[in-house]
């Protein structure tokens, strides 16, 4: 299984969502055709992962029967070469997940942080496959619910903590452990702010760090913006701000747009790193 070079750091993570529901791009990756096109524009753009997700996430979303996230995530995985990409899956489903490492992947990307199927910490440590552990409040169906927290940093932290320990001590390397605080789950929008300008107090732990917030509402929030289609300008000034801060990889829609920007603050980059 391929290893994840942090040294590169932020690895640029493309989307691709096999669902006919995704706020931004649902409906658009569902046909054969769609499907390969886009991951040959993720691999040609120059990302280092893409995440397949077959089940919508967004607020509200209804839960995808297995049989479907299955047909819709191994249709995704047949157009990708795990030769020429880190193949990551979003699915809480431990046999979605074990079908994915089967056919290449080496990330498994759980909203729900092990807790949903209590298989996945098996499946994640038998193939050895890293884990993206993120923090989620409810669950998409309900989660923007009026979602309240007396400090929302200390709960994450505190929910990051007993996460780790519970996938450590049933067998996880802790190398193989990446943290999401979850921008948009369960978070009203001044909650996915304060996490933004706290970063490095996620980075203290000492996992990677790993930011979804590419055209979501926290963007439209902060700019106007009610329209996915027209926040990809606000999304590229949070990407900037989350690559000076040391995030480890940022998960976006627009890959392009994303390594070019990356590209131009590499020297800066650097300089802060080493001036940590």
């Amino acid at each position: 299984m391929k290893a994840l070079n942090f040294n590169k750091k932020p690895l640029i993570m493309g989307i691709l969502n096999v669902t006919p529901d995704s706020f931004y791009d649902g409906g658009k990756y569902v046909e054969e055709n769609s499907i390969s096109e886009r991951v040959r524009e993720i691999v040609h753009n120059g990302a280092d992962i893409i995440d397949i997700g077959g089940e919508s996430t967004r607020p509200g979303a209804e839960p995808v029967p297995l049989e479907e996230e299955v047909n819709r995530v191994s249709q995704a995985l047949s157009h990708v070469n795990p030769e020429e990409i880190i193949i990551s899956v979003d699915t809480y489903k431990a046999e979605v997940a074990e079908m994915a490492l089967k056919m290449g992947a080496t990330i498994i990307n759980d909203i729900s942080a092990l807790r949903f199927d209590s298989r996945m910490v098996e499946v994640v440590r038998e193939y050895d496959a890293y884990v993206v552990i993120m923090h989620m409040k409810g669950k998409p169906k309900d989660m923007q619910k009026n979602p309240e927290y007396s400090n929302v940093i200390e709960e994450i932290l505190h929910f990051f903590k007993e996460r780790i320990d519970f996938a450590v001590s049933n067998g996880i390397s802790e190398d193989r452990i990446i943290l999401d605080p979850g921008i948009g789950f369960g978070k009203q929008q001044v909650h996915n702010i304060e996490i933004l300008k706290n970063i490095d107090r996620f980075r203290s732990l000492g996992y990677p760090i790993l930011i979804g917030h590419s055209r979501k509402s926290l963007i439209g929030y902060l700019t106007g913006e009610k329209n996915p289609e027209n926040r990809l300008h606000g999304t590229l000034g949070i990407s900037a701000y989350l690559a000076l801060q040391g995030v480890d990889i940022i998960r976006v829609h627009d890959v392009k747009e994303h390594v070019e920007l990356i590209k131009v603050l590499r020297p800066f980059i650097n300089d802060k790193k080493e001036g940590v």
